[in-house]
């Protein structure tokens, strides 16, 4: 992936940072999305100071608008842009009967919409180059489901489909598309379900084969060499990254 331009979304914290930071790394030039436009600097900036290339960008993933502009900036500043990660995502809990239609659409735009729209948005970029890497981050959810996350789950099941729809399509122009479905990953998001006691950590180190709770890196090693050339024979694929949970 040297000198190839990447886009990550949600890229500022979590699991778009680690993989960020992986990407810069390999030598990759990096374009961090995220809605909060000061956290993406800072992370674009961190990166920078560790020898890599980095910008960040205010991109709401729910606006297409947004999306079109935070490519088009990619494409002046960094190169047309060769490898996307989506990792943007956003859940919410609560009993199904109880749940509005806003939340439902809320989540949708976010974890489903916004992974359409970005796909799209670089889909001719990577046809011109004849190469391009798609890696869309789903969720573990959609093997067992959750009870009370329908949106989530139901979005990232989407998720599952597209990319495997996309690969098919795509393929005969040099471009493979894949998701990683993570399991238990300590993020920011994990930490305020564990602080609402939804979750204990403990208990689910027990549920899992290696016996730990798994890291940003560990996903981000894993969309590395998805991300990377001598990954070209593997497309449509649902990779796990979750320490043996689901097999």
């Amino acid at each position: 992936m040297i000198g190839r331009t990447a886009i990550v979304t949600g890229g500022a914290s979590g699991i778009g940072a680690a993989i960020a930071r992986r990407l810069a790394s390999g030598g990759a030039m990096v374009a961090i999305f995220d809605v909060n436009a000061d956290a993406a600097v800072a992370a674009a900036s961190a990166i920078e100071s560790d020898g890599g290339k980095a910008v960040g960008i205010c991109v709401d993933v729910t606006d297409r608008t947004s999306i079109n502009a935070g490519v088009a900036e990619v494409r002046s500043r960094l190169g047309r842009p060769a490898i996307l990660v989506n990792s943007a995502g956003f859940s919410t809990e609560g009993p199904f009967l109880e749940l509005t239609a806003e939340t439902w659409n809320r989540v949708l735009a976010i974890n489903l919409t916004g992974t359409f729209d970005c796909c799209q948005a670089v889909l001719p970029d990577m046809i011109e180059e004849g190469w391009g890497r798609i890696v869309n981050i789903s969720s573990s959810s959609v093997h067992s489901g959750a009870p009370e996350m329908a949106a989530y789950v139901s979005a990232k099941s989407a998720v599952v489909g597209l990319t495997k729809v996309l690969a098919l399509e795509f393929s005969p122009h040099g471009i493979t598309v894949n998701t990683i479905p993570p399991g238990f990953i300590d993020t920011p998001m994990l930490r305020e379900t564990v602080a609402r006691g939804r979750v204990h950590i403990a208990s689910q180190e027990k549920r899992t084969p290696v016996r730990r709770i798994g890291q940003p890196e560990d996903v981000a090693a894993a969309c590395a060499f998805l991300a990377s050339e001598e990954a070209g024979y593997i497309t449509g694929q649902v990779i796990g990254v979750n320490g043996g949970r689901n097999t």
